[in-house]
């Protein structure tokens, strides 16, 4: 008998928000950016944004 494969199939859509996200504050950042020191710090926050945006919600919730 095979074996069937039950993996994480919720977690799919969590990837896909995560990465629309980044694509979208690579953008952004990249737009506003004057400079390439500008574009590089853009880009290292565009993959850290959740983190920054937990940390304001805990801020604003005082947890």
């Amino acid at each position: 008998m095979a074996k069937e494969w039950k993996g994480a199939g919720g977690s799919a859509g969590g990837g896909a928000v995560y990465g629309l996200g980044l694509i979208g504050a690579i953008i952004y950042y990249l737009q506003h950016a004057t400079t390439f020191s500008q574009g590089l710090l853009g880009i290292v926050k565009a993959i850290f944004w959740p983190a920054f945006f937990v940390y304001k919600i805990f801020e604003f919730l005082k947890l």
